[in-house]
C-alpha cells in the first residue's frame, strides 16, 4: 500500500482560498501579497496565516461560504484522485488552507480523499472572528505525513508528497518521492521531480509504479 499526500492551494487547486475570501471584504491584494511572501519562504507560514485570517474579521459566514463555492480542482485532478482510490492507494490532502473550501471543491467534482488535514476559520454571531484554528498552523506537514503513514502501516519511503510552496517543504523532504507541482523557486531544489499538470503527475505515478495501466 502507498500513501499519496497532496497540498491543496497551488497544487490540486489553482484557486487561492484566502484571496477568494479576501475579495469578499476588499482585501484580496493584501492577501495575495502575504501569500506570495509565505510561499517563497520570506515570512513564516504561521505568521502569514494569522495575518490573512485577521484581515477577514467581520466577514459574514454566508459570504465565506460563497467564496468556498468558487474553489475548484485543477483539470484532471478528480480523475487522478479517483484512479488512486480505485487502486487502493491511501489519499490525503495536507493543507494550511481551510477544510470547507477543500470539501466544497471535492464534492462538486464527485470525488473524495481518505484524509483531510487542514485548518478552520472560526465563526461567531454569523461572522468570521479573524482567528484561525487547526493542526497545520504551527504544526508542519512532515509530522502530519508521518502520523498518517504510521496509522496506515506505510513506510515513509513508500509515500509520495506533492506540493508547490515553502510550507510543503517539510513533507517533501521526508517523503519517498517528492513531487513539485510547478513549485516556487525556493522549493524546486528539494523536489525529486517537477510536473506542471495533473496529466503529467498521473503519467509520473504510472512510471513510478504507484499506478498501473493506461494514463488518464
Amino acid at each position: 500500500m502507498t500513501l499519496v499526500a497532496f497540498d491543496f492551494d497551488g497544487t490540486l487547486s489553482d484557486s487561492e482560498m484566502t484571496v477568494l475570501l479576501g475579495e469578499r471584504i476588499d482585501v484580496a491584494d493584501e492577501m495575495a501579497d502575504i501569500t506570495e511572501r509565505a510561499m517563497n519562504d520570506e515570512i513564516g507560514y504561521a505568521e502569514s496565516l494569522r495575518q490573512r485570517a485577521a484581515l477577514l474579521e467581520g466577514l459574514p459566514n454566508a459570504e465565506a461560504e460563497a467564496a468556498y463555492d468558487r474553489v475548484e480542482l485543477r483539470p484532471d485532478a478528480a480523475s487522478l484522485i479517483d484512479a488512486l482510490n480505485g487502486a487502493g492507494i491511501t489519499t490525503a490532502i495536507l493543507t494550511g488552507g481551510f477544510q470547507r473550501g477543500v470539501e466544497s471543491a471535492l464534492e462538486r467534482e464527485g470525488t473524495a480523499v481518505d484524509h483531510i488535514v487542514s485548518n478552520r476559520l472560526p465563526v461567531a454571531d454569523g461572522e468570521l472572528t479573524g482567528d484561525v484554528e487547526g493542526s497545520l498552523i504551527e504544526g508542519t506537514k512532515d509530522t502530519a505525513l508521518e502520523t498518517l503513514a504510521d496509522a496506515q502501516g506505510v513506510d515513509l519511503a513508500e509515500t509520495v508528497a506533492v506540493g508547490d510552496g515553502a510550507n510543503d517543504l517539510p513533507m517533501l523532504k521526508v517523503a519517498g518521492l517528492a513531487v513539485g507541482f510547478d513549485p516556487k523557486p525556493a522549493v524546486e531544489p528539494h523536489c525529486d521531480v517537477v510536473v506542471t499538470s495533473m496529466q503529467e503527475l498521473h503519467e509520473l505515478l504510472v512510471e513510478e509504479d504507484v499506478l498501473t495501466g493506461e494514463t488518464a
